[in-house]
């Protein structure tokens, strides 16, 4: 990320709240940008936290881009073909949490390491925990891309 980067560690409480620990480690760049996609980003995992299928979807533009890394994960084009296949992921992955480690941001880019916990529904509610770093690209206060890096090998292994 170029020189406007801000950090902020959640303390580990997940709840994606501003706990007032940035920390501008830019040379001196407007942090309005920074603020906003902070604010977007933050908003997006609160309503993922909240179970919430519609809040998620008016998190992300109409054009919105999910990508998914893993061999496990399905990528989808469109905030209707997100919002469609959110009912779904969400009563599949019970529990769903997702605790961030740190929010970096840098102008309308963000860099979400994180720790993904939930319960697999079709395995007999079996728990799950891996990490994993979401990237986002935010506009005009909405989420038009992320891109989710995790290891559905994982998943597999603790679900055996």
């Amino acid at each position: 990320m170029g020189v406007g980067l801000t950090t902020e560690s959640t303390g580990g409480t997940g709840n994606g709240a501003d706990n007032g620990a940035d920390d501008d480690t830019g040379s001196g760049a407007d942090n309005g940008d920074d603020n906003a996609t902070r604010a977007a980003v933050e908003a997006y995992l609160a309503a993922l936290n909240a179970h919430d299928a519609d809040a998620v979807a008016a998190c992300v533009a109409e054009d919105f881009v999910n990508e998914h890394t893993s061999s496990t994960g399905q990528s989808r084009r469109g905030r209707a073909a997100y919002r469609a296949a959110l009912t779904g992921f969400l009563a599949e992955f019970g529990d769903l949490r997702y605790v961030p480690e740190h929010v970096l941001v840098d102008g309308a880019r963000a860099a979400v390491p994180y720790v993904m916990t939930f319960r697999m529904r079709s395995a007999g509610d079996r728990p799950v925990r891996i990490r994993g770093v979401f990237l986002f690209t935010v506009a005009k206060g909405l989420v038009t891309h992320r891109t989710d890096y995790w290891d559905g090998d994982e998943v597999r292994r603790q679900l055996a």
